[in-house]
């Protein structure tokens, strides 16, 4: 792997439940079902009346998986997605869909207690060398043109999932 090549760095899956907290247990049950890590709840930042939200209230569930986990769980999701995505789902350095029901995942199948619930699955690239700017001591600057992941690279990297790209 040379240093150009691009690697997943994370994959973030989160499930947005909205202000019923009693479906945040279905949620976090799901993304352990799916993914075998144990969820983080989401809180809303602000209050909204209309949404009935207030600050702090727990609205979703996430979980962020990394290298093998994070592979794995790419490639189901993106075979419950039928291997299809948009082009528009593809930015600088980083890959974001969504999953309509849970159930599209290969081998689950429908839990009364979780009920039908989405996500959106968000895949980060990167590549050798991102470590110099995050790391404490001695950090420096990582170059823009190695920094910035553009859409070709990504849909070579996605080209082993067979991936197929709508417009």
């Amino acid at each position: 792997m040379g240093m150009s090549d691009i690697y997943l760095d994370k994959v973030v899956i989160n499930i947005g439940i909205g202000p019923e907290e009693s479906g945040a247990e279905g949620a976090k049950a799901l993304i352990k079902k799916l993914s075998g890590h144990e969820a983080a709840p989401t809180f809303s930042k602000k209050r909204d009346p209309e949404l009935k939200l207030r600050k702090g209230q727990v609205i979703g569930a996430m979980a962020t998986l990394r290298g093998a986990d994070a592979e794995s769980m790419l490639k189901r999701a993106l075979d419950a997605n039928g291997n299809l995505i948009r082009s528009s789902s593809i930015s600088n350095n980083s890959l974001s869909f969504g999953v309509k029901e849970y159930i599209y995942f290969s081998g689950v199948k429908y839990d009364p207690k979780i009920g039908i619930l989405g996500m959106n699955i968000n895949a980060a690239f990167t590549r050798k060398g991102r470590r110099i700017e995050l790391r404490r001591r001695a950090s420096s600057k990582m170059g823009k043109k190695h920094r910035i992941i553009g859409k070709e690279a990504i849909l070579s990297y996605l080209n082993k999932y067979n991936v197929k790209i709508e417009e």
